[in-house]
């Protein structure tokens, strides 16, 4: 059995690490680096850096948040926003990320995820998906941060982002981001069992118990966690416990 991934999620405005509920009413948390440095200590066996306001601007600006973090984290370092070319990648691989996490561009621009593969790998290439429901069983991709509508139904379009070379997917559910209510367990299951590639959820922890359902209900190959972690809700060392007394095979990032 695979073993789960526990990612400490970063969602960035500016030089702050900020928070939202439906990625919207975005609250300051506090600095990027103290966090960073605090969940890798903690046990994370990743970091995702998200930069909210990107897509707005047409540029991600975490270039020092993440060449801070290359210093200071040995974990492999995801990195979203407003990426639109293979530049944009080389420059933030350069900087110290392991992976580039796309969604704006890829829809625009479905050839840069296959541009992106070809250069950099597959593994390399994360398609971050921000997903709406809009009827029984089916959702819809957003983008901008989960401002646009697409059009796209988000199945239909993973496996499209697959077939042109993603090697994982950032799937969140905007319904559920920030609410504490859990993960979207249907969501989750509908694209996993789908897809062979990693999924990894994101959006909706409110407690440890909840990697569980999204683990063995929704087959997700890891947890994005934000909320639970920035308000001392819980650690990622009592997350990574409770899966484990569950049965559940984490993975232990240093060990690997």
């Amino acid at each position: 059995m695979r073993k789960v991934r526990l990612i400490a999620r970063l969602d960035i405005k500016g030089p702050n690490l900020i928070k939202g509920i439906h990625l919207e009413g975005l609250r300051v948390i506090g600095s990027p680096s103290e966090y960073a440095i605090r969940y890798y200590e903690q046990g994370a066996d990743e970091l995702i850096y998200m930069d909210c306001v990107a897509s707005l601007y047409g540029r991600n600006n975490l270039s020092d948040i993440v060449k801070n973090a290359a210093h200071n984290v040995f974990v492999p370092i995801t990195v979203g926003g407003g990426i639109r070319s293979v530049e944009d990648v080389t420059h933030l691989l350069r900087c110290g990320a392991d992976k580039v996490a796309i969604n704006t561009a890829a829809v625009a621009n479905p050839n840069l995820i296959s541009d992106v593969a070809r250069r950099f790998g597959s593994q390399c290439m994360v398609l971050s998906v921000e997903a709406k429901e809009v009827g029984a069983g089916k959702w819809e991709v957003y983008t901008d941060n989960g401002r646009e509508r697409s059009g796209l139904d988000v199945i239909e379009w993973i496996k499209r982002g697959v077939s042109l070379g993603a090697g994982e997917i950032l799937l969140t559910s905007i319904d559920r981001e920030g609410t504490r209510k859990g993960f979207d367990i249907p969501l989750i299951s509908a694209v996993t069992k789908d897809v062979t590639v990693p999924v990894i959820a994101s959006g909706g922890m409110g407690k440890p118990e909840d990697i569980i359902d999204a683990v063995k209900l929704g087959e997700a190959d890891g947890v994005a966690m934000a909320d639970i972690l920035h308000y001392d809700r819980s650690t990622i060392g009592i997350i990574r416990k409770t899966a484990e007394q569950a049965n559940i095979e984490v993975r232990h990032y240093e060990n690997t």
